[in-house]
C-alpha cells in the first residue's frame, strides 16, 4: 500500500506539502495539489484516518445527543444531520438519552472523552443540567428544547407560533367546543404551544378549560389520556389537536374504534406533518415542523464555532407552517360529542 512518503517521491514535493493537500489545511498553489491529487489517486493511497485524528487529538467528529432515536422526528434531525455533516467532511455519533437527565449527562460525558469536535443536543426535559458544565468548554448547539436567554447557540421552533396556527386552524372552522392534548408540560416547549393554542381560542372569545387539556406522553401507546380522562361524563368537543402526529394517531384509532366520524363529529389535527400523516384516512392535519432545516442549521452552526474557534450563542427561530388535510372540518359538519366509551 503506497504511503504518504511514496506520494512525495512520485510527484517530487515534500511530504509536507503533500500532507497540506491531504488535510487542506493552507492554501496550495492549484497546479501542485492537482499534481498531488493525481499521484494519490493514481497510487492508491490511503490516509490513516486513525493516526490523524491522534496528532490533532481530534477527528472531525460530532456528537449528536437526542432524548429517543427511535422516534420518527428524531429520526428525522439524525439522518439530515448526518448528510449535512458528510458533505462538510464530518461524522456524527449519535447517542441516545432515553428520556433520563442521569443517561443524557453519562452519554455526553462519555463524547466528551472521545475528544469530539462539538456537540448537538435536544435536552431530555426541564430536568436536565449537564448544559452548565460544557457551556463555554466545546461548540455546543441545542436543538428543539431550548430554553429562553441561554448562553449557547440554539436552533428552536417557534412553539407559540405553533399552537397559535392550530387555534386558530380549528376556530376558524367554526369550533368552540375544543380539547387539547398536550406532551409532558415538564418540557418547556410543550407549555410554549399551549399557551399559543389558549392564545388562539382567546381572540376568538373562547376559553380552553382545564378539563379539555390531556397531558400526554409523545407516544402512540394508549396512556391516561385516551384510557381515562378524555371519556369521562361531559368531555363534549367537536375539535381536537395534538401535540405531536403520533398521540394524533393514536386518538384517531380511539375514535374510529368508538364509532365516531372523522371529520364529521370530530376535527383532529397534529403536530410534526411528518410523512405518515398521508398514511392514514383520513389522511392528518398537522401542523409543519421543519425538521431538515433545523439539522442543517445545526451543523452550519457547530462547525462555524469549530473551525472559527469561537463559541456563539445565537438563537435562531424556526416558523411553523400547517398543512391542512382530511381530519378537519367546519363546524357545520361536526356535532359535539362525549367522548364515553373512546
Amino acid at each position: 500500500m503506497a504511503s504518504l512518503r511514496d506520494v512525495a517521491k512520485d510527484t517530487g514535493f515534500s511530504t509536507s506539502t503533500v500532507s497540506r493537500v491531504i488535510n487542506n489545511r493552507e492554501a496550495v498553489d492549484p497546479e501542485t495539489k492537482k499534481k498531488i491529487l493525481a499521484a494519490i489517486d493514481r497510487l492508491g493511497y490511503k490516509p490513516n484516518l486513525v493516526a490523524q485524528g491522534l496528532r490533532v487529538r481530534r477527528g472531525n467528529l460530532i456528537g449528536l445527543v437526542v432524548p429517543q432515536s427511535t422516534v420518527h422526528v428524531f429520526s428525522l434531525i439524525i439522518r439530515h444531520a448526518l448528510e449535512a455533516a458528510w458533505q462538510r467532511g464530518y461524522d456524527i455519533v449519535v447517542v441516545n438519552s432515553n428520556e433520563d437527565p442521569n443517561q443524557e449527562e453519562e452519554r455526553i460525558n462519555d463524547l466528551l472523552r472521545r475528544n469530539i469536535n462539538g456537540i448537538i443536543f435536544s435536552r431530555v426535559s426541564d430536568e436536565s443540567r449537564i448544559l452548565p458544565k460544557i457551556m463555554g468548554n466545546i461548540p455546543t448547539v441545542i436543538v428543539d428544547r431550548a430554553f429562553e436567554q441561554e448562553k449557547v447557540a440554539s436552533i428552536v421552533l417557534d412553539n407559540r407560533r405553533a399552537g397559535y396556527l392550530a387555534g386558530q386552524h380549528l376556530v376558524a372552522l367554526g369550533h368552540e367546543h375544543i380539547a387539547c392534548v398536550t406532551g409532558p408540560l415538564k418540557i418547556a416547549l410543550c407549555r410554549e404551544r399551549l399557551d399559543g393554542f389558549r392564545e388562539a381560542l382567546g381572540d376568538a372569545g373562547l376559553v380552553l378549560p382545564e378539563d379539555a387539556i390531556f397531558e400526554g406522553d409523545f407516544k402512540f401507546a394508549p396512556g391516561e389520556w385516551v384510557s381515562e380522562r378524555m371519556v369521562e361524563p361531559g368531555s363534549r368537543f367537536s375539535a381536537l389537536w395534538a401535540m405531536n402526529d403520533l398521540m394524533a394517531f393514536r386518538a384517531l384509532r380511539a375514535l374510529i374504534n368508538a364509532g365516531r366520524s372523522i371529520p364529521g363529529e370530530v376535527s383532529l389535527a397534529g403536530m410534526d406533518d411528518t410523512e405518515y400523516c398521508e398514511m392514514v384516512s383520513p389522511t392528518l392535519t398537522s401542523i409543519h415542523y421543519p425538521f431538515q432545516q433545523l439539522a442543517e442549521r445545526a451543523v452550519e452552526i457547530l462547525l462555524m464555532q469549530i473551525e472559527t474557534n469561537h463559541i456563539g450563542n445565537e438563537t435562531i427561530v424556526l416558523q411553523p407552517g400547517i398543512t391542512v388535510r382530511e381530519s378537519t372540518g367546519r363546524v357545520a359538519q361536526c356535532t359535539p360529542v362525549n367522548l364515553e366509551g373512546v
